[in-house]
């Protein structure tokens, strides 16, 4: 899995990119930080890394924090974000990676890994 990934333009494996959005949540107390692979499920991406917060505040910071460390580590930008105004629902698009940053709500309400888990692609982020 991990040798046929995409590289991004700083030559980070998807799975790197992945595994520092989880440590820059982390570093903002976000919760249930997991990462879901789905490149063999659609073209869109290779991970989805879904993270909780308990506020507006806390997901747009947790949000704001993710694109300083991504600029700081690998000089990356989102190609997209959306929700962040609102803190509801955050999305940010790093092309091999896409973040989703919820209210606890939110999360339960959409609950994105029983929609794109199977099993063996789901892994919780632990620190």
């Amino acid at each position: 899995m991990e040798n046929e990934e995409k590289k991004n333009a700083n030559e980070a494996t998807s799975k790197e990119l992945a595994q520092a959005i989880c440590l820059a949540l982390s570093a903002k107390k976000a919760k249930d930080i997991a990462t879901v692979y789905v490149r063999e499920k659609s073209s869109l991406c290779d991970y989805f890394v879904i993270a909780s917060g308990t506020s507006s505040t806390q997901v747009r910071a947790m949000g704001e924090y993710v694109e300083e460390q991504m600029e700081k580590q690998f000089s990356l930008s989102p190609v997209r974000e959306e929700g962040m105004r609102d803190g509801r629902w955050s999305v940010l698009d790093y092309g091999d990676v896409i973040v989703h940053i919820m209210q606890d709500e939110t999360r339960l309400f959409y609950h994105l890994e029983r929609l794109w888990a199977d099993g063996g692609n789901l892994e919780k982020y632990e620190d």
